[in-house]
């Protein structure tokens, strides 16, 4: 099979990993001029939202995917029956608006917190009101890792806060005191085949995924975790990986947002899984059954974010996944997975590699 993947970030570049051992071939579409995923396949240098390119990489492949949500819907459906586009533009338009995101959770009977759009100054006054402080405000489109949000604790910043995301098309959500915050990730083939990861419960900083770690001993979340996740995949009629972000408030889950595609929280699938988020989404786009999702052991991940310190190279615990990216502060660039028998020897590890990591490096994300 010949996968056309738009995008050639690391998502990208690991899914063209899954797909040289699948025995597929990768093409890529992406307008950077160093992609990670240039080591696994041919890239086409363009525009995401290049009409032409977009042909092209459809007359060269025989199923399309992308490796982000961002892409643009309109030019995903200009192609039409040319080819087949897994996840389904629709998942995908409702992934790219905060809004449309919250009324599908609502209209799926998935809990979330309290939300209300704001299109104008008054809007954000009505929030306040309905929602009371503090309150998350963000942008309805375009935000991701922390960008495009605004915490607003006292209502004399309301000004502040509109004028820092733009004005309108924003939206305001309830803040949550959540115990933790946990994500689960499931794989849909064109059929119907559905398969469900165990729970990871993972760690943000700055806006940021730090770490993941797998499985969560939690059952009955699990199970909860596991239905919303059936409801939205059915109802998306979705093809391919789809992850789910949620809060963790007492026994019960609040969703937070989800992401058609492979996600940052199941990098650990790698290794730590009998088959990979990657592999199972280039299975399920093809249409073939999805692999097993049962855990190797206890598995964790932890972010490389800003530099990958020589430390980080240098140790022996763990497996080092280099994206071949520049460094930059904020910038994911890498991540190690770690594997064990137990959850406290797969903490431990952890320790031990967050020790190294964290002792190499600058607050800044420089190197010592």
């Amino acid at each position: 099979m010949r996968i056309g993947i738009i995008g050639a970030g690391q998502l990208g570049q690991m899914l063209g990993h899954a797909a040289g051992d699948l025995k597929m071939s990768c093409e890529f579409l992406d307008p950077s001029d160093a992609p990670p995923a240039a080591d696994s396949g041919p890239v086409i240098r363009a525009a995401f939202d290049d009409e032409e390119a977009l042909r092209q990489l459809a007359a060269n492949c025989d199923v399309l995917t992308y490796e982000f949500e961002n892409v643009p819907v309109a030019a995903l459906q200009k192609l039409g029956a040319a080819v087949p586009i897994y996840p389904p533009p629709a998942a995908l338009k409702h992934a790219q608006d905060r809004l449309l995101e919250k009324q599908l959770f609502g209209e799926l009977d998935i809990p979330l917190p309290g939300y209300h759009a704001i299109e104008s100054r008054s809007d954000l006054d009505a929030a306040i009101n309905k929602l009371g402080l503090p309150l998350v405000i963000k942008t309805r489109r375009l935000g991701y890792d922390g960008k495009g949000q605004f915490v607003l604790n006292k209502a004399e910043d309301a000004d502040t806060a509109w004028q820092a995301l733009g004005g309108s098309d924003l939206i305001a959500e309830q803040w949550v005191a959540f115990d933790y915050e946990v994500s689960v990730i499931g794989v849909r083939n064109v059929d119907g085949d559905t398969a469900i990861y165990p729970l990871s419960q993972n760690e943000h900083r700055n806006g940021i995924l730090y770490c993941s770690r797998a499985p969560l001993d939690a059952p009955q979340l699990a199970e909860l975790a596991a239905s919303y996740m059936t409801r939205l995949l059915q109802h998306l009629d979705y093809v391919g990986v789809l992850a789910l972000e949620l809060f963790v408030v007492g026994d019960s889950l609040l969703a937070n947002e989800f992401a058609p595609r492979v996600h940052n929280s199941g990098h650990w699938t790698i290794e730590g899984s009998e088959t990979s988020q990657f592999a199972n989404h280039l299975l399920a786009i093809c249409n073939q059954a999805p692999g097993s999702t049962a855990m190797k052991g206890h598995a964790g991940m932890l972010n490389l974010i800003g530099s990958i310190p020589p430390a980080a190279r240098a140790q022996r615990v763990g497996n080092l996944h280099d994206y071949g990216k520049a460094p930059r502060e904020g910038r994911k660039l890498g991540h190690i997975t770690v594997v064990a028998d137990s959850a406290t020897d797969r903490d431990a590890l952890l320790a031990q590699v967050t020790k190294t990591v964290t002792e190499s490096t600058h607050p800044n994300g420089h190197e010592t």
